[in-house]
């Protein structure tokens, strides 16, 4: 019998317990033995619940137990979450795991010592929620050079930009309708400005260069800046405005890793994922393009990925999978560098100072408004761009890079 540990009993961990109980004849079945939840460690007891006589409160209890060769860290955060995920490694207890905050600062740490160990240390569900992609890099892609990964990874901003340009609600109705519906936390910093998109692009960059991206190295931005008026252009050019997790190879062997509202183009793939569904489009060199969709969050899909994750290590106990994730840091492009077209919002009485700052080549926007006006430039590097738009000063409202 594979018995399992449990984590943390908020809302990935209550899934998790009740996809293995509940689906324990598939589980059990692909898993080779039955699977069990022996424990569930929380600080709070759960009168009533279904699995309430199985939530313990010492950790120990866990480490302790030889009968437990899997964990499902599910608490979060990378305070007691990293402490008990090293104490269950070292005892040679594989750990499946949703926490992508841990995983993108300490992911490689963790895989080093999970080989030592002879057990694995799995983080599906840490990127897309319940969408296979992690596996997918590991496994079924190994033949190919991915030349770059792009994707919608956060639900929230996603449900948010798509309400926008669908309703003309301006960002902050629209985040209190997602705050409303549970979309979105009280406190939603780390969605809209960009963080959880970035933790998740360190651990797609990292499996993508086989070394170490440091989330703290890669350019972010949110989208607290964009506005109906945007839109109205992102329309009137055929565009969308997504959020966009972007790693890609630079001919010098290092790599561009960013994420940014971004204009994308109708025939982009990304351009039809809305409302709270996440995808991620991978692009090798020999395959092209595969995308992987579906809804990135939420207690059952995400609680699904880690059991898969589960099932994995009860198939290879004793053997470690190979992931290849290296500590040795990975070089990363300046983005001052890197070229990129860019549509530029400017006040209307600016309209001739931007077209010969920008020079040649770029072309302007039609829309009905008439306090502004909006002006696409030709490629250039990020450094050139910035020094026009000081030359504009307060002239330019908002500017959004061009996939």
């Amino acid at each position: 019998m594979i018995h399992v540990a449990v984590l943390g009993y908020g809302t990935v961990g209550s899934g998790v317990a009740e996809v293995i109980e509940k689906n324990n004849e598939q589980v059990s079945c692909k898993a080779g033995e039955e699977m069990h939840v022996k424990y569930i460690l929380d600080l709070r007891d759960f009168p009533g619940d279904p699995y309430g006589d199985r939530v313990i409160h010492d950790v120990n209890v866990i480490m302790n137990d030889p009968e437990i060769s899997v964990v499902c860290e599910v608490m979060g955060g990378v305070g007691a979450a990293y402490q008990f995920t090293r104490q269950a490694l070292e005892a040679g207890k594989s750990v499946c795991t949703s926490n992508k905050e841990l995983v993108a600062k300490h992911g490689a740490e963790l895989l080093q010592l999970a080989a030592e160990k002879n057990c694995n240390y799995m983080f599906e569900a840490s990127v897309g929620g319940g969408i296979p992609i992690i596996r997918p890099l590991n496994t079924a892609l190994t033949a190919e050079k991915i030349l770059q990964v792009s994707g919608i990874v956060n639900g929230t901003t996603n449900y948010i930009l798509t309400k926008m340009e669908r309703e003309g609600a301006d960002y902050e109705e629209v985040l209190r309708q997602a705050q409303a519906l549970g979309y979105a936390e009280r406190n939603p910093e780390a969605d809209v400005e960009g963080y959880d998109a970035c933790r998740k692009l360190a651990i797609l960059s990292s499996l993508m260069t086989g070394k170490n991206v440091d989330s703290e190295a890669i350019y972010t931005e949110g989208i607290t800046k964009i506005t109906t008026a945007d839109f109205e252009y992102a329309k009137a050019a055929g565009m969308s405005i997504k959020l966009l997790a972007t790693s890609r190879a630079q001919e010098d062997g290092s790599v561009l890793a960013m994420v940014a509202p971004f204009l994308i183009g109708k025939e982009n793939p990304l351009a039809m994922v809305n409302d709270v569904f996440n995808a991620v489009l991978v692009t090798g060199n020999m395959l092209g393009d595969a995308m992987f969709y579906g809804k990135g969050a939420g207690k059952l899909p995400t609680a699904s990925a880690v059991v898969a994750d589960v099932i994995e290590c009860a198939r290879n106990q004793g053997r470690t999978l190979m992931c290849v994730w290296d500590r040795e840091p990975a070089k990363l492009a300046d983005i001052l560098e890197v070229k990129c077209a860019f549509f530029v919002r400017a006040v209307a009485s600016a309209r001739k100072e931007v077209e010969e700052v920008f020079a040649e080549g770029g072309s302007f926007v039609v829309s009905s408004r008439c306090e502004d006006f909006g002006y696409i430039t030709q490629p250039m590097p990020e450094k050139e761009f910035r020094a026009k738009c000081e030359k504009l000063g307060g002239a330019v409202l908002n500017r959004i890079r061009l996939a």
